[in-house]
């Protein structure tokens, strides 16, 4: 992203068959695709590699008790709505995105330039709420992707003290493990952009791979007959199950990043579009991961699967360990949405102007010390982390998509019998349903945590 080196700008590419860049009604002259250039455009399947990342959490280790609250045969189904909705909400986002670069003459928005430009052009009633628009983009993508941040930290750490604790035979303190990844984390920021920053989701996709392929190897051992378990579960637990999945699936803070560093972010979006190739991958392993650990544990099916594992077994402590290294290689993307916000946000001081690259590696230096601290000092923020994360994903991740479609695409319409009007209220359900049984979850969490 702040890379000074004098590398060679790439254009990007425009095709014939790209629909978005075929459209001529609004500026025949100006192509967004064509006129942006990038020090570091970003491959097709390096975008592949990080969206994969960032949807691939340890949201994923939930699924099981997920697939218990809704039985093996609704699960499948369920997760499949789901994931459409996620995915449908962060396509729109990007086609709205497609649509108003022609309008404004620019080549890259982040969410929230988005979300302003859609107001600022759209209806007259729409023009008041643009600065709102922002903010409200801006500090929830902000305050989710940060306080994530320090969830990771705890959950590495939570993973090595597990297994530290286990071979030493005596309690390993947590906050001192999560102070000593302060250096490694710091590190770990300081790779530059997204292109550098790539490898590493690549790594953190293969130790969540191998560590996924252990957890499988247990799950189909020894596995029961699927009489053995419920098909449909009551409509009681159904909201843990879409509270679940729909936070795990979410990762709609990182699509803009990755859409404005492509080299051909025309490919994003797409029937075959990089988007829609990584979600459907996705949507294949959880409900796999989902299905079989529901059929392997039953009603004893805990909230993270790898507790379910053998805590002796070699393999069982691999797998913590495979996941924590997996998640400590996520921080970097989490911390680049983070880092971005505020970036930009003060990239203009006289100061950043006459010293960027130093200013902007001292910015990376304090945000990751200042998530550690939170981390040292609330060793229990998950749940906090769950809470802000069933607020924001749900306004931010399925809300806020179709309203901004709904205001972009104003004088152009909504399709046939206004289709997309109607479609829009199913999401806006959905997105309702997940703000008020997610927030309850974490509520929930939060207070068994303080009253036992």
């Amino acid at each position: 992203m702040m890379d000074d080196s004098a590398a060679k700008r790439k254009k990007y590419k425009v095709t014939k068959e790209d629909p978005e860049a075929a459209n001529g009604a609004l500026n025949h002259d100006f192509d967004p695709f064509k006129a942006r250039v990038l020090d570091h455009p970003v491959s097709d399947c390096d975008t592949l590699t990080h969206l994969l990342k960032a949807s691939l959490g340890t949201g994923i280790l939930a699924m099981p008790a997920a697939f218990m609250s809704a039985g093996l045969v609704v699960g499948i189904f369920a997760t499949i709505i789901v994931a459409i909705i996620c995915t449908h909400c962060s396509y729109i986002l990007v086609v709205c995105a497609h649509e108003l670069y022609k309008r404004s003459g620019k080549t890259v928005m982040s969410f929230a330039d988005v979300a302003e430009e859609s107001c600022r052009r759209g209806p007259k009633w729409s023009k008041p709420f643009a600065y709102a628009a922002r903010q409200i983009v801006l500090q929830g993508i902000f305050v989710t992707y940060f306080t994530t941040c320090s969830c990771y930290a705890v959950i590495v750490a939570k993973n090595f003290e597990q297994v530290a604790s286990h071979y030493m035979g005596a309690e390993v303190s947590l906050r001192l493990i999560i102070a000593i990844l302060l250096i490694p984390l710091i590190i770990l920021s300081y790779i530059p952009n997204l292109k550098y920053l790539a490898p590493v989701s690549m790594v953190a996709n293969v130790f969540m791979a191998v560590g996924l392929g252990i957890t499988f190897y247990y799950l189909v051992s020894d596995i029961p007959p699927i009489t053995e378990r419920r098909l449909v579960s009551p409509i009681s637990t159904f909201p843990v199950f879409f509270s679940i999945t729909i936070f795990a699936i979410e990762a709609i803070g990182v699509v803009m990043p990755l859409e404005n560093n492509m080299e051909t972010p025309q490919h994003f979006v797409g029937i075959c579009g990089v988007l829609n190739q990584g979600m459907s991958g996705v949507t294949l392993i959880y409900i796999f991961l989902g299905f079989l650990g529901y059929l392997k544990y039953g009603d004893e099916t805990l909230g993270s699967i790898t507790l379910n594992l053998e805590p002796g077994d070699y393999a069982a402590q691999a797998v913590k360990i495979l996941i924590a290294l997996a998640v400590f290689c996520t921080f970097g993307l989490q911390f680049y949405v983070a880092l971005d916000i505020v970036w930009n946000g003060i990239k203009d001081y006289d100061t950043c102007r006459k010293f960027p690259t130093i200013a902007n590696y001292i910015l990376r230096t304090v945000l990751v010390t200042l998530s550690v601290v939170i981390a040292i000092a609330v060793p229990t923020i998950t749940p906090f982390v769950s809470l802000i994360g069933a607020f924001c994903f749900s306004i931010l991740g399925l809300l806020v998509p179709v309203f901004l479609e709904i205001i972009t695409f104003w004088d152009k319409g909504f399709g046939k019998y206004n289709w997309k009007i109607w479609k829009n209220v199913v999401v806006v359900i959905a997105g309702i349903f997940a703000l008020v049984f997610g927030s309850k979850s974490a509520i929930e969490d939060i207070a068994t945590i303080y009253t036992t």
